[in-house]
C-alpha cells in the first residue's frame, strides 16, 4: 500500500481532498508526534488516525467506549478492504483468542478495544509483543468528571503514555469546553501534545426552538411535515415517558421504538441494532442512546425534554446529519423543564462545587433556549467558536423573535408572587393576575389582593411565557420543598423598584403545519423530477439488498451522499463511477456493477417509460424490472404486497411485463386460472371472488388480478 496519505484518502475511502486539518493531523501523528483533535461530529475525525495507521508500521489501537462504535467501525473498515478487528465483552474466549493471534500475526492494521481491556495483564502482556503503530483515545471527553458522559476507565489511559512513551497518541472529541480540554490534557498526559480546533458549527443543522404546549403533537406534527419516512431520535427525560411517546407514535402511524437503560439489555441491543439497519426507524431514547451511534443518515433530533447542559445539547444534537446533508435540530421547552431540572440537581447527591457547576451549565442552557438573535451564534460563542454573520439556518434566523418591554408585566408578576406570600406556583399565581374567583383563591382571601385582576390584558398562554422568562433569568426562584412555590431572589428589586426596564420574548405562535408543505427538508422522497424519486428508491432499495446480505447496516454499503452522486450523476461505467465521492477501490470492485444496472434500467426506461402509469405504479413496475420480487418490493416501499400486485397488473394490461415473470406458477396452472376466469358469466366477468372461491383460497387475489390482467392484454 501506498504511503502517501492522499492516495490512501482516495483509493481506500474514495474521497479527492482532505477537510479541515485533517491533513496536519495526520502528518503530526505520522511523524510521530502526539495530538488533541477537536472536531465536530461528521468532520471526518476518524480518518485522523485510521490513515496514520495504515502508513506507520504495525497495527492501530483504537480505545472505544461503546460496543456500538466499535462493530460500526470494523464494519464500515471491512467493506473498505482495511483489516480490522475489535476486542470487547460481545467476544467468546475463542473469538477473542482469535482476534489476539491476528493480532501477533501482523494480520491486523486496526484494532478497536474497549477501555476497561487495557488494565488487565493479558492486554498489556499482548501489547508488549506486537508493533504498535498508534493509539487512538476516541470521545476523550469521558476522561473529565466533570462532564456529563465520565467514564472512570478512562482516568487509566495515561498509563498508555508511561508504558509506550515513543508510541504518538491522539485524542478525538466532538464536544469540549476549555475546562475540560484542560482536564484532558492533564489525565491523558498530552500537555506537549499539538492542539487542533476545528470549530464547532454544524452549518447543515438547523437549530429550532418552539415554546412547548402539546408536546406529542408538536413533534407528530414537525415529523408529519418535514421528516415523514425519516431516521431520526427523540430524546425525553425519564424512562417512563420514552416508552410512552414510543407506544404513543407507533399509534400515529410512525415506525417508533424505545431505548433506555431499564430496559432488557437483549431488547435494547435489539432495537440499536434495527435503527442502524432500517432506514425510516424513529428511536424514543433517554441520554442512555447515542454515543458512538454512526448512522450518518439521521435526519433529525428531537428532544421533548430540556438537556441538562449545552454540551448535551450539542452532542446529541450532532448525532443527526453526520453525511453532511440537512437535518433538523428541534425541540420544545417550558416552564417546567426548568423546575424538573432544579429539582434534579437540587435533589442529587452531588458536592456542593459539582452542583454549582451544574446549575451553571443549566443556566447557559436555558439562556440559549430564550434566545433572541442567532441561535448558532450563541451555541458557538458557548465552545468559545466564533461566527462573525448570523448564520441563517436556524429559528431565529429564519423567523426573527419580536421582543416587548415586559417591565410592567415582570412587576405585576412579582409583585403577585409577594403579595401571595411567596408560597404558589404558576398556575395559581396566573389564575390571581387574571381575577379568577377560584374556590381556593377566594378561601385564601386573595380575590381581595390588589394583584388580583390585574393581568387581564395579557392572555394564559403569554402569562406562562413569562412566568418562564423570570425563572430563566433568575428574578424568581423555585422553592421545591413548598411544591414548586416561586420565590422572589434579590435580582428582581431593580425591576420592582422601576430602576431597569426588562425586554421579554414574544414567543412564535406558529401555524399548525401542513403534511409535506413547501420548504420540507424531507431529503429522503422528494425530488424535482418524479423520474429521480424512482431512481433514488431503487438505489437505496439495491443498497438495502446488499446490506441485508451482509448483516450490516445500508450505510456501510455507501452513504446517502453517495447515491446522491450517483442520482446526480448518473455514471455509465465503473471508471465515471470512481470519480464520485465516497467510492474507493475496494467498493468499486465489490458494488459498482450492481449500482450501474440500477442506473442503466432507468435511463431506459426514461427513454422507453410506461405510458399511463402513476409515479408510485411506475415505481413498483421499475423495480420489479429491476429483479426486485414482490415481497421485497412492498417491504421496500412500506405497501401492502396485494397493493404492489395491483401495480404490475396495470402494466400487465399493457403489455409491459411477461406474466410467467410476475407469477411463480407452472404454465399448467396459469392455463386451468386463465379458464376458470374465462368460463364466468358475463355479469361476472370482472369479479375474482368466484375464481378465488374455485381453487379454495389457493391462489390469493394479487396472483388472481395479474392473470386476468395478462388475459385482457391478450384478448385485446
Amino acid at each position: 500500500m501506498t504511503n502517501k496519505p492522499i492516495e490512501i484518502l482516495k483509493t481506500v475511502f474514495g474521497y479527492d481532498k482532505f477537510r479541515g486539518r485533517q491533513q496536519e493531523i495526520i502528518d503530526t501523528l505520522i511523524a510521530g508526534q502526539d495530538a488533541m483533535v477537536l472536531m465536530p461530529t461528521g468532520g471526518g475525525k476518524s480518518l485522523c488516525y485510521q490513515i496514520p495507521a495504515l502508513i506507520r508500521p504495525g497495527v492501530g489501537i483504537v480505545i472505544s467506549p461503546l460496543i456500538a462504535l466499535m462493530q460500526d467501525q470494523v464494519n464500515a473498515l471491512l467493506q473498505l478492504g482495511v483489516k480490522a478487528a475489535f476486542l470487547n465483552s460481545t467476544l467468546s474466549l475463542e473469538q477473542s483468542r482469535k482476534t489476539e493471534q491476528q493480532l501477533l500475526n501482523g494480520e491486523l492494521d486496526l484494532l478497536y478495544i474497549a477501555p476497561e481491556r487495557l488494565t488487565s495483564d493479558r492486554t498489556g502482556a499482548l501489547f508488549e509483543r506486537i508493533k504498535i503503530a498508534l493509539f487512538a483515545i476516541d470521545e476523550a471527553h469521558c476522561v473529565s468528571q466533570w462532564g456529563h458522559d465520565f467514564r472512570a476507565d478512562y482516568l487509566q489511559l495515561s498509563l498508555l503514555h508511561e508504558r509506550f512513551p515513543d508510541i504518538p497518541r491522539i485524542a478525538l472529541t466532538a464536544t469540549a469546553d476549555n475546562k475540560t480540554r484542560e482536564e484532558i490534557k492533564l489525565r491523558l498526559g498530552l500537555e506537549q501534545a499539538k492542539l487542533f480546533l476545528s470549530g464547532f458549527d454544524r452549518p447543515n443543522i438547523r437549530y429550532r426552538i418552539v415554546q412547548k404546549q402539546n408536546s406529542r403533537e408538536q413533534l407528530i406534527d414537525f415529523i408529519r411535515a418535514e421528516h415523514a419516512g425519516d431516521s431520526g431520535i427523540v430524546y425525553c427525560l425519564s424512562r417512563k415517558k420514552v416508552d410512552a411517546t414510543a407506544e404513543w407514535l407507533r399509534s400515529k402511524g410512525i415506525n417508533a421504538l424505545p431505548y433506555h437503560a431499564g430496559m432488557d439489555a437483549g431488547l435494547r441491543a435489539k432495537h440499536q441494532h434495527q435503527f442502524l439497519m432500517e432506514d425510516g426507524l424513529v428511536i424514543v431514547a433517554t441520554i442512555a442512546f447515542g454515543m458512538g451511534i454512526d448512522k450518518p443518515n439521521v435526519r433529525f433530533v428531537a428532544h421533548l425534554d430540556l438537556p441538562k447542559s449545552v454540551e448535551a445539547y450539542y452532542q446529541e444534537t450532532g448525532r443527526g446529519g453526520r453525511d453532511g446533508l440537512p437535518a433538523d435540530a428541534w425541540m420544545a421547552y417550558g416552564l417546567q423543564d426548568v423546575i424538573t431540572l432544579r429539582k434534579m440537581l437540587q435533589d442529587s447527591n452531588a458536592d456542593e462545587a459539582h452542583k454549582r457547576i451544574e446549575y451553571h451549565k443549566l443556566d447557559a442552557m436555558l439562556a440559549l433556549c430564550e434566545q433572541v438573535h442567532c441561535r448558532r451564534q450563541a451555541l458557538l460563542d458557548y465552545f468559545g467558536d466564533r461566527l462573525e454573520q448570523p448564520c441563517g439556518n436556524c429559528d431565529t434566523c429564519l423567523e426573527p423573535v419580536n421582543t416587548w418591554d415586559g417591565t410592567l408585566a415582570a412587576q405585576k408578576a412579582l409583585s403577585c408572587i409577594h403579595r401571595t406570600q411567596q408560597r404558589y406556583g404558576v398556575g395559581y399565581l396566573i389564575d390571581v393576575l387574571r381575577g379568577k374567583a377560584t374556590e381556593r383563591i377566594v378561601k385564601s382571601a386573595h380575590d381581595k389582593l390588589s394583584t388580583f385582576g390585574i393581568g387581564t390584558d395579557i392572555d394564559e398562554q403569554q402569562w406562562h411565557s413569562v412566568f418562564r422568562q423570570l425563572v430563566a433569568r433568575g428574578l424568581v426562584s423555585v422553592n421545591f420543598d413548598q411544591f414548586g412555590a416561586l420565590q422572589l431572589t434579590e435580582a428582581c428589586r431593580p425591576i420592582l423598584r422601576g430602576e431597569r426596564q426588562l425586554m421579554l420574548r414574544k414567543d412564535l405562535q406558529p401555524a399548525k403545519p401542513e403534511r409535506g408543505r413547501s420548504g420540507s427538508r424531507n431529503t429522503s422522497r422528494e425530488f424535482a423530477k418524479a423520474g429521480d424519486t424512482l431512481l433514488w428508491n431503487a438505489l437505496r432499495a439495491k443498497r438495502k439488498m446488499l446490506a441485508d446480505a451482509q448483516d450490516v447496516p445500508p450505510y456501510v454499503i455507501f452513504h446517502d451522499a453517495t447515491l446522491m452522486a450517483m442520482l446526480e450523476a448518473k455514471p455509465t461505467n465503473r471508471r465515471e463511477m470512481s470519480l464520485l465521492s465516497g467510492i474507493g477501490e475496494r467498493k468499486l470492485e465489490l458494488y459498482a456493477d450492481e449500482f450501474l444496472a440500477v442506473i442503466a434500467e432507468f435511463v431506459d426506461m426514461n427513454k422507453n417509460g410506461p405510458i399511463g402509469l402513476s409515479d408510485t405504479m411506475a415505481e413498483s413496475v421499475a423495480l420489479f424490472r429491476l429483479g426486485y420480487n414482490v415481497k421485497q418490493i412492498a417491504q421496500q416501499r412500506e405497501l401492502q404486497e396485494t397493493t404492489i400486485y395491483g401495480h404490475l397488473a396495470q402494466s400487465l394490461e399493457q403489455g409491459m411485463l411477461v406474466l410467467t415473470d410476475v407469477v411463480e406458477l407452472p404454465e399448467q396452472e396459469i392455463r386451468c386460472i386463465e379458464e376458470a376466469i374465462i368460463s364466468l358469466p358475463e355479469e361476472q366477468r370482472n369479479a375474482l371472488k368466484p375464481v378465488y372461491e374455485l381453487f379454495g383460497g389457493q391462489y390469493s387475489y394479487g396472483i388472481l388480478r395479474c392473470v386476468r390482467a395478462a388475459l385482457q392484454h391478450q384478448t385485446g
